[in-house]
């Protein structure tokens, strides 16, 4: 890393001479420092590319990780803020329609996606694989793990909104009478799933992209209905929330972006060109989240490593 850094800092600095630009591409582009295993991984790469390559500074900002204060200080464009590095959408509605389309203070780059479905094991595939299969008392019985009758599937944290829908999508499939949640912390269930795949056990569960288990493990998607108009009609925050709800599709993919303040485009024009290019590819982001996330790696070495190795792909984002 430090041998890339010198090697490209005398370019920058042959390219100031000339162009007078240098003192702009000098300020320091002040990360948000999100809390997700995801969202850190990609503050510490984004920074890793600004001092390697693009010779410039950055700082991930420490506690700086509400997304409303984030933006909020990328609106403003005084340094305090200038980077969301892990933008789910349609989750932040909100701040999407205030910063972005409204103020159009805050650009994107091109997104990557995000899912949310159920999974099994590879070797639990050929026996279920849709939720026609979910439907059958056998199928069923082989989760049940303490003997009451119904398989039981891993939902999600009480915490989580999608542990909500995934009951919601339950009984709306039909399912109840053979199946029930099982809601635990996702550290509770991460050693769950651990202990079933080494012993080829039943398992079903939700889960998302990015995250380092498909990394981890050979796990297959459980086949949904597509979605139709009608389909999906949510009131998760209903004291009735389970019967006033329906949902008989499969969810749609987040599109997850890098957003920045548009102020870098003069501050730090370098750094806001890297920003609008930068293009995440899932698998890999996977990869960053198993080494920082389930193998305890520093994200700093995780990150600097990973520039060093695919200066194909960041030249392609900074140039």
């Amino acid at each position: 890393m430090r041998y890339i850094k010198c090697l490209l800092a005398g370019a920058v600095i042959a390219v100031a001479s000339v162009t007078g630009s240098s003192a702009q591409d000098d300020v320091t582009v002040s990360i948000g420092d999100l809390t997700w295993t995801g969202a850190k991984a990609i503050a510490y790469v984004i920074k890793a590319v600004i001092e390697g390559p693009l010779d410039s500074e950055a700082v991930i900002v420490e506690g700086l990780s509400d997304g409303s204060v984030i933006m909020a200080g990328m609106d403003k464009g005084d340094g305090s803020s200038d980077v969301y590095t892990d933008l789910w959408m349609p989750n932040r509605q909100g701040i999407w329609d205030k910063y972005i389309d409204g103020a159009q203070s805050v650009g994107v780059n091109e997104p990557y996606f995000g899912t949310q479905q159920m999974y099994v094991p590879a070797y639990m595939a050929d026996r279920v694989n849709t939720v026609e299969h979910l439907l059958d008392p056998e199928v069923a019985a082989m989760f049940d793990k303490d003997g009451n009758g119904k398989g039981e599937y891993w939902a999600g944290d009480a915490g989580w909104k999608s542990t909500r829908m995934w009951q919601v999508k339950f009984k709306s499939y039909g399912l109840t009478d053979l199946w029930e949640p099982e809601i635990l912390p996702d550290a509770t269930f991460k050693a769950q799933l651990k202990t079933a795949i080494q012993r080829e056990q039943p398992i079903l569960f939700y889960y998302w992209t990015p995250e380092w288990i498909h990394a981890a493990y050979d796990i297959v998607a459980i086949e949904e209905p597509g979605r139709t108009e009608g389909c999906e009609d949510l009131h998760l925050d209903q004291e009735d929330w389970l019967e006033a709800s329906h949902y008989n599709c499969a969810t749609s993919d987040a599109s997850i972006y890098v957003a920045y303040s548009k102020s870098l485009e003069d501050r730090n024009p370098a750094a806001a060109k890297f920003l609008s290019q930068i293009k995440l590819d899932p698998d890999v982001v996977n990869q960053w989240i198993l080494m920082v996330g389930r193998d305890k790696m520093d994200p700093r070495d995780v990150a600097e490593d990973w520039v060093n190795d695919n200066m194909d792909i960041v030249n392609g984002w900074i140039n």
